[in-house]
């Protein structure tokens, strides 16, 4: 049998303290983190050799572990060496790069969370885009799910979480729509989030987008304070469904892919079916502030740190 050949490229992954090929990392069947959903985790992104916002996803994953009554053995500045050793091992200059904790293995015979050793995984493979190349450029079809998000008095959504199972279904009821993305409501008719993005409204002008009852994605906070920079009005609060579908562009936002404009909404057109001006405006001064290095973090390729 010949041995197993990895390309550095496919991902690389730490595991207890070991880099290795991503096809090789695993968690171990019995971690919470696996069959309870007792985890957290944040998602950074690489782009043309370079972390966006490295060290506030990093603050940010650490203010999950508090809310979950986490702890790990590694400080900002540790994480930070990990995740770049991560990229710079695989030499992708485009990255989807996440680290994630999870509560760990109970001792036998007990199922209190206080006795497990919290775990640390991070791993960083090819950039992963949340739509492709023609629904960036020509925006994507979504619909405002029926289903609705677990609420927030259940389970705080600003703690980053695997609980995904209302996204998911948002998911197959955009498809049987004939739409490739959901966004979900809470019990009042107000738009939340979709699996792995925020929403954004644009009404004459003025830029609207959830205050609760979704994850604040960093991407939502970069959009909020370009925003502020450049003179546009914002306004964080609720958002009904209603509201949604009455704006002049719709654009969600994520780590994985930037700003993206909805074009169809519940099978209504918006804008010709072509992103709207101030989305695209937005659109493109993200991607030229990642250019010119703003909130960014340059990786070394030709050194390691282990």
């Amino acid at each position: 049998m010949t041995e197993t050949q990895y390309n550095p490229a496919d991902g690389i992954a730490f595991v207890e303290g070991v880099y290795m090929p991503l096809a090789q990392a695993s968690v171990p069947i019995t971690d919470r983190g696996f069959v309870r959903s007792d985890a957290t985790y944040d998602v950074v992104h690489v782009w043309n050799g370079r972390f966006f916002r490295l060290k506030d996803h990093i603050e940010r994953f650490q203010a999950s572990m508090r809310g979950l009554r986490m702890s790990l053995p590694y400080s900002s500045e540790e994480m930070a060496e990990i995740l770049i050793e991560c990229v710079r091992r695989s030499g992708l200059r485009d990255a989807y790069v996440q680290m994630t904790c999870t509560r760990g293995i109970p001792p036998r015979g007990t199922r209190d969370p206080r006795l497990c050793q919290n775990r640390f995984y991070a791993f960083a493979q090819p950039f992963v885009w949340i739509a492709n190349e023609e629904q960036r450029r020509d925006g994507l079809s979504m619909v405002v799910s029926s289903v609705q998000r677990i609420p927030p008095e259940a389970i705080d959504p600003r703690i980053k979480n695997f609980h995904w199972l209302d996204l998911t279904m948002g998911i197959f009821e955009a498809y049987d729509r004939d739409a490739v993305a959901a966004v979900l409501v809470d019990r009042d008719g107000n738009v939340t989030e979709g699996a792995g993005f925020n929403v954004f409204a644009v009404r004459n002008g003025v830029l609207a987008t959830p205050e609760s009852g979704m994850f604040e994605g960093m991407t939502r906070r970069t959009v909020i304070e370009l925003a502020q920079e450049l003179g546009i009005g914002c306004e964080v609060r609720p958002v009904s469904g209603d509201e949604l579908r009455a704006a002049d562009e719709i654009f969600i936002t994520s780590t994985a892919g930037g700003i993206m404009p909805v074009t169809v909404l519940d099978g209504r057109i918006y804008g010709n079916g072509k992103p709207g001006a101030l989305t695209s405006r937005l659109n493109e001064i993200y991607w030229q502030r990642h250019g010119e290095g703003w909130l960014c973090t340059e990786i070394d390729y030709t050194t390691s740190v282990a």
